[in-house]
């Protein structure tokens, strides 16, 4: 159960970036950099879901 508490706390947190990259995206003051960095951090979170999904259902390579 611990791994699925973990994974709704990622996912909560993948959406937090995503809604960050969404107004950094739209706010015309915004550069690349911030937003390359809000792209990386997001892709890591994704990174580590993955890793529990696969680690929850025994498929781990």
């Amino acid at each position: 159960m611990a791994i699925q508490a973990h994974l709704a706390e990622l996912e909560r947190k993948h959406e937090a970036l995503e809604n960050q990259l969404h107004d950094a995206m739209n706010h015309p003051s915004t550069d690349d950099i911030t937003i390359i960095e809000i792209k990386r951090r997001k892709l890591q979170v994704k990174d580590e879901i993955e890793r529990l999904r696969s680690v929850a259902d025994g498929t781990v390579h």
